[in-house]
């Protein structure tokens, strides 16, 4: 680096030196340029010319310590071209030796300033001796007293000039290093901050005094789903609805927001004032929304399991009155078999009872569902077996049916129970889409899972809705039992899978049902 300074240094003053000395022939009388004039003119050429060879040089990589020697002994030889042809020991250009050592020194160090500082004064000397010796003065002392000092004012000044620029070059080096190890240091700290915000798990946003967002970490833009580069200066309400209301200062609060792409999430957030900036605040947050549908999954299944002793043990204490109804009924239509009005009446009461017979069984199997036949089975045959039997079924007519299934996947599981709950999450979206609306069941391998999806275009369940889904009795349309969901809540339970349920009017409706495997 320090050469190129001293070839951009001499590129310069070559330059100048070149234009100056062709303007002065230019300005003078038309005649022939003088032998000094012409040689000086050559000097300056070849010091641009070599100049502009390094640089080449430089620029393809190839230059080194020789072409720093080859630069400052060709300052020296240049500087004493130019002093000959200027006067000799009277010539005012004697400084160009200095400006040789200052240059050794930059990129020699002090040693080179030393051994240059010598061969500029012993060319000197030299130059000042053989113009004495060929001049045509009267035989005498090689130099007069007034040449002594000359010669030996300018020898001390390029030996004063050496060492003071070795020195300066020293500690410019030293500080120049020192300088680099800080820079390196915080462009190292600057590193790691920056890797250590973008790796937290948690989200972090900053904003100025007036709200406008000045930073969002890698973590806050996966939960907010705000794209790199389109947040800085959007007012904080926008990225974070309500959090206005927790500053100045926060230890530990909820929000409920929605992102932009509709999803609703529950953050958990502290708000800090940011030190440093009036104002300002610091807000972390991480996103709640899988634990607290893990607590609500938790507390349903809590519920589920009193609701299913209690509706196994109410269902055991219906069954036995109801047959013996039943059979009370028959015995009553066999004796009184020409009675019309009779035999009418009696065969209500066990039509009545095999109906409440029924649903006491499906009641049974919410509350006891029986053990899973597991065995290894095709998920993807076995949805679209299911799926092309529901084509017909009545629900189904004017509704536009996908199947998808992107790889084949085995899983141990009961077919029966499975296609029992495929039946009821299919048949439930027929009649929730309607006449003209749409139903996609996928079939893809998840993370250590395969995960069935059942979606609708009708989006129709609220979140008022949402916590009640999957409760016994819990229906939207009329005739519905309540039991269809809940009893795959249980068969999927007992399979020690998952399943989950979203819904949005304009993303529609998907149960995604987890089984290991």
């Amino acid at each position: 680096m320090r050469l190129v300074w001293l070839v951009l240094f001499r590129t310069v003053a070559a330059s100048l030196s070149l234009v100056i000395t062709v303007g002065r022939l230019l300005l003078q009388p038309l005649e022939e340029p003088s032998q000094a004039d012409s040689l000086s003119l050559g000097v300056i050429i070849t010091a641009y010319i070599s100049t502009v060879v390094v640089g080449i040089r430089l620029r393809r990589g190839k230059a080194g310590r020789l072409d720093a020697w080859v630069q400052v002994v060709g300052d020296v030889v240049i500087a004493t071209g130019l002093v000959y042809l200027s006067g000799g020991a009277d010539s005012p250009l004697t400084f160009l030796y200095s400006l040789a050592v200052i240059g050794a020194a930059v990129v020699l160090d002090g040693r080179g300033a030393l051994w240059v500082a010598a061969s500029g004064a012993v060319a000197f000397s030299g130059l000042v001796v053989v113009l004495r010796l060929s001049s045509d003065a009267p035989l005498g002392p090689v130099l007069s007293s007034r040449g002594l000092f000359v010669l030996g004012s300018n020898l001390l000044a390029l030996a004063l000039i050496a060492v003071l620029a070795g020195y300066l070059a020293r500690q410019l080096s030293a500080t120049g290093g020192a300088l680099s190890a800080r820079e390196e240091d915080l462009r190292r700290l600057g590193g790691l901050q920056q890797q250590i915000l973008s790796s937290m798990p948690s989200g972090l946003i900053t904003c100025d005094a007036q709200r406008r967002v000045t930073y969002v970490n890698t973590a806050a833009r996966a939960i907010l789903h705000v794209e790199d580069g389109r947040h800085a200066g959007q007012p904080l309400e926008a990225l974070l609805p309500g959090v206005s209301g927790l500053a100045p200062r926060s230890s530990r609060g909820e929000l409920v927001v929605s992102t932009n792409h509709g999803q609703r999430r529950i953050l958990g957030l502290s708000v800090t004032p940011l030190e440093g900036e009036p104002g300002a605040l610091l807000i972390v947050f991480q996103d709640l929304t899988e634990l607290r549908r893990m607590e609500e999954d938790l507390k349903r299944s809590d519920r589920l399991a009193s609701l299913g002793a209690l509706s196994a043990q109410l269902a055991h204490e219906l069954r036995n009155p109801l047959a013996a109804m039943r059979g009370s009924a028959q015995l009553l239509a066999q004796e009184r078999a020409t009675d019309v009005v009779s035999l009418k009446l009696t065969n209500i009461l066990v039509r009545e009872s095999d109906r409440l017979a029924r649903l006491v069984d499906d009641f049974l199997r919410f509350a006891r569902p029986p053990e899973p036949m597991r065995r290894e089975v095709h998920l993807d045959a076995l949805l679209t077996e299911t799926v092309d039997m529901l084509r017909a079924d009545p629900l189904a007519r004017d509704v536009r049916v996908e199947v998808s299934a992107q790889e084949r996947l085995m899983a141990a599981v009961d077919p029966d129970q499975l296609r029992q709950v495929l039946i009821n999450l299919v048949r439930n979206g027929f009649q929730a889409a309607g006449p003209k609306g749409e139903v996609k069941v996928g079939l893809a391998r998840g993370e250590k899972e395969a995960q069935i999806r059942v979606w609708d275009s009708a989006g129709s369940i609220t979140e008022e809705m949402m916590g009640h889904l999957f409760e016994p009795f819990f229906t939207t349309r009329d005739g519905g039992t309540g039991l269809g969901l809940s009893t795959a809540h249980s068969i999927i339970r007992a399979h020690g899978g998952t399943i989950r349920v979203r819904s949005a009017p304009a993303e529609g409706t998907e149960f995604v049902v987890g089984l290991p495997l």
